[in-house]
């Protein structure tokens, strides 16, 4: 396989393996409906926004990455499946922010 066919191959399984993993975290997650739950509890212990305590939970992924680049850095690679985990968490994270805000967007809209 080439570079350029492992890349787009990438590209589609990650697509792919995000879009269930979002769908299973979703429903796991859910409760009373609202599938921003955790992010809305953590907002009301701690005063921060739910997109503030979106940021504490990714923060633990994104050090984690830092580390798996130091790790290269020392020679040390990691295992495809800690890569796997790592990178898509993150991007789920991501893709739950961004959903967030534009819900934000859409009662700001809804309100007015």
């Amino acid at each position: 396989m080439t570079k350029n066919e492992r890349f787009e191959t990438t590209v589609t399984e990650t697509l792919e393996n995000i879009q269930n993993l979002l769908i299973i975290k979703a429903k796991e997650y859910r409760r009373n409906d609202n599938c921003y739950h955790n992010f809305d509890e953590g907002a009301k212990l701690t005063g921060n926004t739910p997109e503030e305590v979106l940021q504490g939970f990714l923060l633990k992924h994104l050090i984690s990455v830092s580390d798996i680049r130091n790790d290269i850095r020392l020679g040390v690679l990691p295992t495809l499946e800690k890569i796997e985990e790592k990178y898509n968490d993150i991007l789920v994270y991501f893709l739950i922010e961004k959903a967030m805000i534009i819900e934000r967007l859409n009662s700001n809209l809804d309100d007015k």
